[in-house]
């Protein structure tokens, strides 16, 4: 079923289909009526939820939540620790028409580690989230996102930072200064229109 050398560390719902050939790490979960491509790429230690689609050119990082009914179609590349947020959309066309195939311009989309993308928020291809950046519930990314961004609205637009441990940092989009969290001591260094993170 699958390529995984460990396949009784794996629980996966006997509702689900894994199509042969996909690559899926030990300790992961794979809920009700889901179905993995054979060419997906699946690391150790994910969460798929109920009713989720992994195409074929696929590959999710480990320790990511995929909640349900979250497509992930060809083309999208995900880093480790991201959480994909209910009936979240990825696209991998730009343009779509039914009666014309344009498979050979799918654009390719990447998640960096950590990032959070909200409940049915859209990511439109063609675009890179960056590290830790959190994109709010409904959200409509058109755009590059910035490490440790906050992102909300339609389309979505900067309107603040969050930590890694996902604490709104208390600091302008823009200029200089630095905030610690009280959680971790982690600190948060603004220089113009970039965070640079330094772990404690």
């Amino acid at each position: 079923m699958t390529k995984n050398k460990n396949k009784d560390s794996l629980k996966i719902h006997p509702t689900s289909i894994i199509d042969e050939g996909a690559v899926i790490g030990e300790n992961t979960k794979i809920w009700h009526w889901s179905h993995i491509c054979a060419g997906a790429q699946i690391g150790k230690n994910c969460s798929l939820g109920q009713n989720v689609f992994i195409g074929n050119k696929v590959t999710i990082g480990e320790n990511t939540k995929i909640q349900n009914n979250v497509s992930i179609f060809d083309n999208v590349i995900i880093e480790k620790n991201v959480f994909c947020g209910p009936s979240m959309v990825f696209t991998n066309v730009y343009n779509p028409r039914s009666e014309i195939s344009r498979k050979d311009e799918y654009k390719s989309t990447l998640i960096r580690e950590g990032a959070t993308m909200g409940a049915n928020c859209t990511i439109i291809c063609g675009t890179t989230i960056g590290k830790y950046a959190f994109i709010g519930a409904g959200a409509v990314i058109n755009k590059n996102v910035k490490n440790y961004a906050l992102m909300v609205g339609v389309p979505a637009k900067q309107i603040g930072w969050m930590s890694a441990y996902g604490e709104r940092i208390e600091l302008p989009t823009n200029g200089e200064g630095v905030w610690v969290c009280k959680k971790t001591g982690d600190k948060y260094q603004l220089m113009g229109e970039e965070i640079v993170h330094t772990r404690t």
